[in-house]
């Protein structure tokens, strides 16, 4: 054997070898750029499909467990009775088939920052040049006595759209006349802050149409919440005392929760309901907190011009998961945080310098089906982080008349169409 024969050899034994761990296509790009993004929500697929969009050239992986992602975002409608959960799901075939993104449904388990690679569940090892973390929130079960993941079959928190979405719909829906239905709010931060109050508003739009001597009570471990005097102005006008919200100083803060009796107990005794949507606290998805990307605050920390994590070089984190200044843990705020992750790593791959970002959010929250209120906001980077810009955006005046909250009904369906169809296409 001559020395180009064996130089050939040892080539292809290099690539053999390398094959078994990190699977045939990190191998044979070796040279190209890879991005791994985990997560395909709002923020994972908005990442993934826009990493590729500025450079078509970076090998773009995206894992994610659900072929069809269903959006918390609308997921109120749902249990409000109108929409139909088919009108939530979303598909990944666009993202494979049109952008050319690899799509693995599949579970990652681990992130090694020092080898730069990501195993899941399914036996897979993934290698990266950088990856975006995008992995929502978990719950802190067990913060509560008595709430964990068996008593959120009896008290569904419905805070991941999915199964529990249609397990409370349907818990609303069988319910007995005049029965009452008890809402949980956590305390700060959790995912998507108007959420709760939509929620509440759209079960007492259900009850109103068709079990009018039901009753709704929000138990709030919080003294104010998002949007505040235009929710509990909308109660007023279309639900009269049919929604009734406790403060947590005013036996809103619930101690312990009891399946069995169908009750939550508070500081001034214990509340019966029919019915009960318990949404705990919550911190970053499993993965960040498995893979070292949180601080004390169960958060991940991050460098909020690149969204690089402050504790582990080559990670980025996005969405409800990270902290981002000033800006709220919500699906639009999650996709322009996305924008902004793919054109850093974009321009970290190519050896460019990143720019400062502008950010924005979108929040509409529909109180009757034909009345819906928003809150829209711009952020920019300053020195004390990511910070609203004074005048940018804006609140759904208290005084809009009937033709602007109907036409904030409509703005919403629009908002919601165009903002699926730019992520998952």
């Amino acid at each position: 054997m001559n020395r180009r024969d064996f130089g050939k050899l040892f080539a292809l034994s290099l690539t053999g070898a390398a094959t078994g761990v990190i699977g045939a296509p990190s191998v044979l790009k070796a040279s190209s750029k890879r991005v791994l993004v985990i997560g395909g929500g709002f923020g994972g697929a908005t990442a993934a499909r826009y990493v590729k969009k500025f450079d078509p050239s970076i090998d773009v992986t995206l894992v994610e467990p659900k072929t069809t992602f269903h959006t918390c975002p609308f997921s109120n409608w749902v249990i409000g009775g109108i929409k139909d959960m088919k009108e939530i799901g979303h598909s990944f075939k666009p993202m494979s088939d049109v952008h050319n993104v690899n799509v693995i449904h599949d579970v990652v388990t681990e992130i090694d920052p020092m080898k730069n690679v990501a195993k899941t569940k399914g036996g897979q090892t993934l290698a990266y040049d950088r990856a975006i973390v995008s992995p929502g929130v978990d719950f802190k079960w067990d913060a509560v006595e008595g709430y964990d993941m068996e008593a959120s079959k009896v008290m569904p928190h419905a805070y991941h759209a999915g199964p529990q979405t249609e397990l409370l719909r349907d818990q609303l829906h069988s319910m007995k006349k005049g029965g009452v239905v008890i809402l949980h709010a956590p305390p700060n931060p959790f995912r998507c802050p108007p959420g709760p109050y939509e929620r509440a508003s759209l079960i007492a739009h259900y009850l109103k149409k068709n079990n009018p001597t039901g009753k709704v009570i929000i138990l709030d471990e919080k003294e104010k919440f998002s949007k505040q005097a235009l929710f509990q102005q909308g109660w007023a006008k279309l639900y009269g005392d049919l929604i009734e919200w406790r403060s947590g100083s005013s036996g809103g803060s619930v101690t312990r929760v009891d399946t069995k009796s169908m009750s939550l107990e508070t500081e001034f005794g214990m509340e019966k309901g029919d019915v009960i949507n318990f949404i705990p606290p919550q911190h970053a998805g499993k993965v960040a907190r498995d893979s070292g990307l949180t601080n004390d605050s169960g958060w991940c920390p991050i460098n909020q011009q690149t969204f690089e994590s402050t504790i582990h070089a080559n990670i980025h984190v996005i969405g409800d998961a990270c902290i981002a200044g000033k800006m709220p843990k919500s699906g639009f705020a999650a996709s322009s945080q996305a924008k902004i992750a793919a054109l850093a790593v974009t321009d970290l791959m190519n050896g460019r310098s990143t720019q400062p970002p502008s950010l924005a959010n979108t929040c509409y929250s529909l109180i009757g089906e034909k009345y819906a209120i928003s809150v829209a906001a711009v952020y920019k980077l300053s020195p004390k982080g990511i910070v609203g810009i004074k005048g940018a955006g804006g609140l759904t005046p208290m005084d809009a008349s009937e033709q602007q909250l109907s036409a904030e009904a409509l703005y919403a369906v629009g908002w919601y169409d165009s903002l699926s169809k730019d992520i998952w296409g």
